[in-house]
């Protein structure tokens, strides 16, 4: 879909509040951490950090109904990844509309053949999707990109080549606008593909940033993803890169639980950002 809305506006800041968050599917046989005890953990963090887009990765057709009925304001992007319809996981972004408004958006298979739905060719058994949105700030009318992933779990290939697509769809966006490039990489900071992306030039002629490394250097109990576990020490694969326009407020790795219910098997990871 595509629609013009608003002139961009480069001399006008902006701030913005995003998140990546895993939330990990609904049917899951998770025993005491299935989502009908966790639900509301979730939508209180979301509720209460409020976050202005949220990049989620694992959100079935209902678990987007239940947010979107809880906290209404978030209009959705994104499709099921088995028939490019409600099928499935989706990887979707949650924008908040009285914020943002979505200018275009789409979502594309991970693949040889990327407009091809539920098409898999470099080594995952899982079909794997981008979903992406350009975005209007509404006061100030100024635009920038969203991109938002789950690369796969087990192939190193398929996760290496997914973010070099992703990486020539950001490099294709035409404006040269700002944007963002978040998900669940199932990756770590050592790992090729976290590495690729984080050295890829943005455009104009700078490697991405990612915050929360900007504002925590030196960090190492930067555990993304638990299993429903708990604790600090591992790897953070759950990321959140931006071009080097952003100014980078804050960032942090978000360990909510209320009663002992984990919002996810997987930390959300946060940042506050400026456009000046």
């Amino acid at each position: 879909m595509a629609t013009t809305l608003l002139t961009a506006h480069p001399a006008a800041p902006m701030e913005a509040q995003v998140m990546s968050y895993n939330i990990r599917f609904a049917t899951a046989d998770d025993g005491e951490n299935r989502w009908e005890r966790r639900r509301a953990t979730a939508l209180a963090m979301l509720g209460e950090r409020a976050p202005h887009i949220v990049g989620l990765q694992e959100a079935l057709r209902s678990q987007l109904d239940e947010i979107r009925q809880a906290l209404p304001w978030y209009v959705e992007v994104g499709v099921g990844r088995d028939d490019g319809l409600t099928k499935g996981e989706y990887s979707a972004l949650l924008v908040d509309a009285r914020r943002f408004a979505v200018a275009s958006s789409g979502t594309f298979w991970l693949s040889d053949t990327p407009e091809k739905v539920g098409s898999v060719t470099w080594g995952n058994r899982i079909t794997r999707v981008c979903t992406w949105a350009r975005l209007i700030e509404t006061r100030v009318g100024r635009g920038f990109w969203v991109f938002n992933v789950h690369l796969d779990h087990e192939s190193q290939n398929a996760r290496e080549r997914s973010v070099r697509l992703v990486l020539a769809r950001i490099r294709g966006r035409g404006n040269g606008e700002p944007f963002l490039f978040l998900g669940d990489f199932n990756a770590g900071e050592q790992n090729p593909a976290y590495r690729e992306a984080v050295a890829a030039e943005d455009g104009v002629g700078f490697p991405m940033r990612d915050p929360f490394r900007e504002v925590h250097p030196s960090r190492r109990d930067v555990l993304t993803f638990h299993g429903f576990q708990g604790g600090r020490d591992g790897e953070k694969i759950d990321h959140i890169l931006a071009s080097s326009e952003w100014e980078v407020l804050d960032a942090d790795i978000l360990r909510p639980a209320k009663e002992g219910a984990y919002v996810s098997d997987h930390y959300p990871v946060w940042a506050k950002l400026r456009l000046p």
